[in-house]
Parts: C-alpha cells; sequence; structure tokens
C-alpha cells in the first residue's frame, strides 16, 4: 500500500497539481493586495471616500460606525462590502489569468510553418501533369 500510495504522490500529475495550488495561493494573496491596497483607496477616493470594508448592515446588536466595532460587540452583520471586495478580486484574478493563458496559448501553440516543395518535386509534378494531357 506505501508502495501504491508513493507511486500515486509522486506521478507528474499530481506534482503538477500540488505546484499549481501553491503558485495559485501566492498569485492569489499579490491580486488581493493589488485589489487591497491599490485600486480599493483610489475607488474609495472617487466615491467619497468609501470604505468596502466598512459597507455591513447589522442584523442584530444596535448600530455601529465600522465593522470592526460591530464584531468586537458581537453584532450579527452582513458584511456586504467584504463581498464586494472578493467579488473585485475575483474579477481581477480571473482576468489576469485569461492574459496568462491567452499568452501562453500563443507561445506554445503557434501553428507550425508549411514547409516549401523542392523545386524538383514541383518540376516532377509539371511534367506529370502535362502528360496527362497527352494520350
Amino acid at each position: 500500500m506505501f508502495r501504491e500510495f508513493r507511486q500515486f504522490a509522486l506521478r507528474g500529475s499530481v506534482v503538477d497539481l500540488a505546484i499549481g495550488v501553491i503558485v495559485g495561493a501566492a498569485f492569489t494573496s499579490i491580486v488581493n493586495s493589488l485589489v487591497r491596497d491599490i485600486i480599493t483607496p483610489p475607488l474609495g477616493l472617487i466615491t467619497g471616500g468609501l470604505d468596502f470594508t466598512n459597507l455591513f448592515i447589522v442584523l442584530k446588536g444596535g448600530n455601529f460606525p465600522t465593522l470592526a466595532e460591530a464584531a468586537k460587540a458581537g453584532a450579527v452583520t452582513i458584511n456586504y462590502g467584504m463581498f464586494l471586495s472578493a467579488v473585485i478580486s475575483f474579477l481581477f484574478v480571473a482576468f489576469i489569468l485569461f492574459l496568462l493563458v491567452r499568452w501562453m496559448n500563443r507561445l506554445v501553440a503557434a501553428p507550425p510553418k508549411p514547409f516549401a516543395t523542392p523545386e524538383d518535386i514541383v518540376l516532377l509534378r509539371e511534367i506529370r501533369d502535362l502528360l496527362k494531357g497527352h494520350p
């Protein structure tokens, strides 16, 4: 059983998948930082200082100016601002991955150039076609 597990775990596809998951997690943290630290602040400035992380609805527990205060008081909240940030992050990750896959497909799947037919073969074909026309 140990030998079978080792063969399974060391197969190329499993190792490739593990590497993909690790790189994907690192890539997601980079994109999340891009959204949270670079894109969201100017977007908040454009929208008049709107901070997506503090967009929430209190279902039970009173009124609170920030999500941190509501969480500290134990209020039940719907954090739709966090959801919006997650959607924006997802869209950026998806778009960047689309561009990356598109670029890689162009690199890897370049159509092969047709090779030119040698001149002697072209001449032989012409002679063959001429002979077909005469009895």
